[in-house]
């Protein structure tokens, strides 16, 4: 790992050293709640629009942090054995010290770039040329502004190749990378809609991906793309760089003769120094094929197309996220088995510790191949990984890291191959816990993971929680920084999970979730969650369970007020939280105007009831006809709230905007909103929101139907010529509505829209599949991202939530993470 003293660091940034130590820096922190190694970590305060790392300086000095980088001066007495470097700018800061990392490295370095592929390049490359070289590259897809510095870090003396990835949002960050990575050799892979919106054209943003290749030895680029071969020709810092381009179209250094796809493979054909060549490669998706010849093009360089063949039949698919599902006896099962490296490890415990729903984490490893590192280096590194996240049990799998037990301090157990692990496991051995799978892909723990998740039927839901984040990042970005957040999980969140999703809200901290009645209050706070939770729908039955868990009820009545004022005093606690639901116009639960002055003489005889927050719902601020009444409840809401305000002492928190008032009414965002379906991909206005939930299956089976045959219960399903048909295991009891039945709704099979055919049955349906190619096992995608939930939900005349919240619990819920 990289090391230096930290006046050394300060030199090379030109800041302002304050402490009288000089530790030894072997790891950057750019995030508090993520971090090893307290002792030789430097952590960087950064300062964006709505976080502040300077906030955390105390958490992380009682977490055993001792270096920091920042821009404002702390109080040094709360403080006191720390060192600190001042900056002007902390990111600018992180980016200087990976630059100058970067200059002490004299070895080929791989830049990739484009819209879409760029971390399947970097991981094929990576796959290719390990066996040949002591390879370093991007821990997943570490291309930002942060990540690229953190991946370069990675960098040290025994590494022969680095491969790293950028990715930009807008002007003016890639030349800030460039500076950065320095590479010696760029792939530009293609040019297309990701992240156009900061840029005029997309000549625009070829010319800023452009800039990370102006010092390159050698650019490699398809000639397919015609505005990115026209803008390298045309700009004068590629004349004395190597161009090498490919093409299925042009005259090219490596011209793509023809494509064959077969039944899993494909074989490529193409002519390359006047000499014939092709190479087979596992894929027969467009995409991948792209990908491959990107790489094909940059092996043809250093290798002969013998080797390559070889080498490409290898490749293998890419995961490029981590699995969460339910496993047996109660545990999680966080499957990342593709590859085991220290970057990614470290990734994967990380969300392995988010998991607060279970007591103890268990980690199951194998040994980590083509480290570059030495032996013994590489397994005390890993064990002080392991140590400083807390995880409680490791189960390592390869005879390396058997060797090296030794290093682990926790309860363990070591095995020389997987199949040793199989004979001998006991299920019963694991309960109550969460379960990381981290493995080299040659010890194939997909084989562990089929083992100890729990069995259920081909139908599932896929929750993206990188798309959760993503739209909370989104309101977060229309919202003041002041402005708090609260998050609806109520009703299983909308379908989505329970504890799985509010972990990831409390890691990203928001202010408050909402549930709709205790007990799911009461789930959240067992499974490890203690941000604050506010019962919407509170009953009379469960104050006294609320009140043991702390959770905040919604007092809509003077009845549930004094109800629950009573079992306040109770149990003897000088000052409970309440939330104050206001009528507006919803005409549902809440106080009218003219209960207002009795609730605020009750408030006075009850001073251990302090109201938190005041809130309305607003009834329809997704439908612009409705604008006028929406204002109407906007006022009675401000005159109503301020009259509450205004005859208590404390400050109270004002809320009325739901997902849709934030889009459209981001005026009225007061002290704190409160997202509910838009954080699940579902907008008013669709423009920025991603799709969270995809509901798909697999064909059971696929028949042969002839002409005049009938399809299903009642016959319904009246086959006009020869058909061919499909068996889904998905039914009503799952969710899908039997509204959709004989040709009324549709999925996808191999991204062709087939009708549903026949009445929908209990646990199955019948898809007619005579105009596509299909075989049993493919895929079928209900809803998602090219089939989005809201087209189903118009077809049905229903709403989003209808259907999302009707998802059986017996449908398996696997939660994604990249």
């Amino acid at each position: 790992m990289a090391v230096y003293q930290l006046k050394d660091i300060a030199e090379a940034l030109k800041g302002e050293f304050r402490g009288k130590a000089n530790p030894t820096i072997s790891t950057l922190i750019t995030d508090s709640r993520t971090y090893f190694n307290p002792e030789g970590s430097l952590f960087f305060a950064i300062k964006g629009i709505r976080h502040d790392g300077h906030k955390h300086l105390e958490e992380l000095y009682q977490k055993g942090i001792r270096s920091f980088i920042v821009s404002e001066e702390p109080d040094y007495s709360l403080l006191p054995e720390s060192c600190f470097i001042l900056v002007k700018d902390t990111s600018i800061a992180l980016q200087q010290l990976a630059a100058w990392h970067r200059k002490h490295f004299d070895i080929p370095v791989i830049g990739v770039t484009g819209s879409n592929g760029k971390t399947i390049i970097k991981e094929w490359l990576f796959q290719l040329l390990e066996t040949d070289k002591k390879v370093i590259r991007s821990p997943k897809s570490y291309n930002s502004q942060v990540g690229v510095p953190l991946s370069v870090w990675m960098m040290e003396d025994e590494h022969e190749l680095a491969i790293f990835e950028a990715g930009i949002s807008q002007d003016g960050e890639m030349q800030k990378l460039k500076a950065i990575i320095d590479p010696t050799i760029g792939i530009f892979s293609n040019i297309g809609e990701p992240h156009q919106a900061n840029f005029i054209d997309y000549k625009h943003k070829i010319s800023e991906k452009l800039k990370l290749f102006e010092s390159c030895e050698i650019l490699i680029y398809s000639r397919d793309y015609s505005l990115i071969e026209s803008q390298i020709k045309t700009n004068y810092n590629f004349e004395k760089i190597r161009l090498f381009s490919w093409s299925r179209k042009f005259p090219a250094d490596l011209f793509i003769s023809k494509i064959e796809k077969h039944k899993g493979n494909s074989s490529l054909f193409g002519k390359y120094q006047n000499q014939d060549i092709s190479i087979e490669i596992p894929f027969i998706d467009d995409a991948s094929i792209e990908n491959a010849i990107h790489c094909w093009a940059l092996l043809l360089l250093s290798f002969d197309n013998e080797t390559i063949g070889k080498k490409m039949k290898q490749l293998s698919p890419v995961a490029m996220r981590l699995e969460l599902k339910e496993g047996i006896n109660n545990c999680t099962i966080i499957n990342d088995s593709y590859n085991s490296d220290l970057g990614s490890l470290s990734i994967a415990l990380d969300f392995l510790n988010q998991q607060h729903q279970h007591p103890s984490k268990t980690l199951i490893i194998s040994d980590i191949l083509q480290s570059g590192k030495n032996e013994t280096g590489l397994y005390k590194e890993v064990s002080d990984l392991v140590h400083d996240k807390g995880v409680s049990r490791l189960i390592g799998i390869g005879e390396a890291i058997s060797r090296n037990g030794s290093f682990f301090k926790i309860e363990s157990v070591y095995f020389k191959t997987t199949d040793e692990f199989l004979k001998a496991l006991n299920k019963e051995s694991f309960k109550n816990e969460a379960i990381l799978l981290k493995g080299s892909r040659t010890f194939e723990f997909e084989r562990i993971s089929n083992s100890l998740q729990q069995k259920a039927h081909r139908t599932v839901l896929e929750i993206n929680l990188n798309a959760i984040v993503h739209n909370l990042n989104y309101f977060r970005s229309v919202l003041k920084p002041e402005t708090k957040i609260m998050v609806m999980v109520k009703a299983f969140s909308y379908g989505s999970g329970t504890y799985e999703i509010a972990n990831v809200l409390q890691y990203h901290k928001v202010d408050y979730l909402g549930v709709a009645f205790a007990d799911e209050g009461v789930e959240l706070r067992k499974a490890g969650i203690t941000i604050p939770i506010v019962v919407m729908n509170p009953e009379e039955q469960s104050f006294e369970s609320m009140i043991e868990y702390n959770l905040e009820p919604e007092i809509y009545s003077l009845r549930t007020f004094h109800s629950f004022s009573n079992v306040v005093k109770k149990f003897s606690i000088d000052v409970y939280p309440i939330h104050i639901k206001l009528e507006t116009g919803m005409n549902r639960l809440g106080f009218g105007d003219h209960e207002l002055p009795e609730l605020i003489k009750e408030l006075e005889r009850n001073p251990w009831l302090k109201i938190s927050s005041a809130f309305s719902h607003l009834a329809a601020s997704d439908e612009a006809h409705h604008d006028d009444f929406t204002q109407q409840q906007f006022d009675q809401f401000d005159r109503l709230s301020k009259q509450l305000q205004g005859a208590i002492k404390h400050k109270i928190f004002r809320h009325i905007l739901n997902s849709a008032g934030v889009e459209r009414f981001p005026d009225y965002q007061l002290d704190m909103v409160r997202l509910g379906i838009g954080l699940y991909g579902i907008s008013s206005n669709g423009n920025h929101l991603s799709n969270v939930s995809t509901l798909k299956s697999k064909i059971s089976q696929i028949k042969q139907i002839a002409k005049g045959e009938t399809i299903g219960y009642s016959r319904s399903g009246v086959v006009k010529r020869n058909s061919v048909i499909a068996i889904v295991p998905i039914g009503y009891s799952d969710g899908l509505s039997r509204k959709l039945s004989n040709g009324v709704g549709e999925v996808l099979v191999n991204n062709q829209k087939v009708p549903i055919i026949g009445n929908i049955c209990m646990d199955m349906c019948m898809i007619d599949i005579t105009k596509i190619k299909a075989s049993e096992d493919d895929e079928v995608i209900i809803f998602g991202d090219q089939l989005p939930l809201i087209i189903m939900a118009k077809t049905l005349q229903t709403i989003p939530y209808e259907i999302m919240t009707g998802i059986s619990k017996r449908v398996k819920r696997i939660y994604i993470y990249e």
